[in-house]
């Protein structure tokens, strides 16, 4: 058995966290870490999960048990750096949910967020953590991808990596629930403000654009260029993206080259009709559909995650269970929680 932190336990990913590896037949969780909150009990601020009494520790790396094997990194932008480093100089296996360590050079970096990264020495020691598409099993510091590049890149890498679509012109329209934004207290993310409405953000300036296009070319697809446009709808969870590209491939070609990648990936499903959020919510599972427009000659591919499943805590245990040799779906579900 692995003991593992959770460090931000407080926070939607955090808690979606404990609630997975509290289930999880080969890590036990045996330090829960939180800032604001720290000296409180879970159930404080996870009253939805079990064993309750449970007291939050801080953040602090220095206050990580010695029997820890495994660090899960589910802090604010910006505050995984040093955290990460320490642990991992310590000889903790850490895999970080954060954007801190996601992009591989400085440069995509304050392309992604307006400044330098603040150890950007550091930044190629770090493996992006999509399972799918590259190999961590080796690794012993990950980088989760974030929830929008998740679901981009498992439904348009396959196709632009096959030669059959123009990785220059790829759109990528996202919807996105709530807590993809995170816990944070913001007027823009009451209810007043986001029930009976869809709107976009961050048009054209999202920082997850640099990131998908980073992973794009990690994945053998040379000047891919995003047009990349996120939309919060009205749902708690859950998360849609519909990528186009131009196209001159007809359906079953796009088809068969999306099955021969995921065809042994448990948790990639290639389906007929257009997914739906609401059947991979509570779960690790992606559903992908594809087709090809012939009167504008764009291939279309759509694909259904849980932003904070697939999207966050769940990725993360998939790839911490393929670092520590653990069977990749451990403490992972495949169904979802509505029809």
């Amino acid at each position: 058995m692995f003991n593992a932190a959770v460090l931000g336990a407080s926070g939607y990913a955090g808690g979606e966290m404990v609630r997975i590896l509290d289930r999880h037949p080969g890590i036990a969780v045996s330090h829960l870490g939180a800032h604001s909150r720290a000296g409180e009990t879970l159930s404080a601020v996870q009253p939805h999960l079990t064993d309750g009494g449970r007291t939050l520790g801080d953040n602090d790396p220095d206050h990580i048990p010695d029997d820890v094997d495994v660090a899960f990194l589910a802090l604010p932008h910006g505050s995984s750096t040093e955290t990460g480093i320490a642990l991992r100089d310590r000889g903790i296996t850490v895999v970080d949910l954060g954007s801190d360590f996601r992009l591989d050079s400085n440069e995509r970096y304050r392309q992604a967020y307006g400044s330098d990264h603040p150890r950007p020495d550091h930044l190629p020691e770090w493996r992006y953590g999509l399972p799918e598409l590259f190999d961590v099993t080796e690794s012993r510091q990950v980088a989760a991808p974030g929830c929008y590049p998740t679901a981009v890149l498992l439904a348009i890498a396959p196709l632009a990596a096959a030669g059959l679509v123009d990785p220059s012109a790829i759109v990528a329209d996202c919807l996105s629930g709530v807590s993809g934004a995170g816990r944070a207290l913001r007027e823009d993310l009451a209810y007043g403000a986001v029930d009976e409405g869809v709107r976009a953000y961050a048009v054209t300036t999202h920082r997850h654009r640099p990131e998908i296009e980073m992973a794009l070319e990690a994945y053998g697809i040379d000047h891919p260029r995003v047009v990349f446009t996120p939309h919060l709808v009205p749902m708690l969870r859950g998360e849609l993206a519909t990528v186009t590209a131009p196209t001159e491939t007809d359906v079953s070609t796009a088809r068969d080259a999306l099955e021969e990648v995921y065809s042994d990936k448990v948790f990639v499903s290639v389906i007929d009709g257009p997914p739906q959020t609401r059947w991979v919510v509570g779960s690790n599972r992606t559903l992908i559909a594809v087709w090809v427009d012939e009167w504008t000659g764009r291939l279309i591919v759509q694909s259904a995650i849980d932003n904070l499943v697939k999207g966050a805590a769940g990725q993360a245990v998939q790839c911490a269970n393929l670092m520590l040799g653990l069977d990749e779906t451990a403490g992972l579900s495949l169904d979802g929680w509505m029809p």
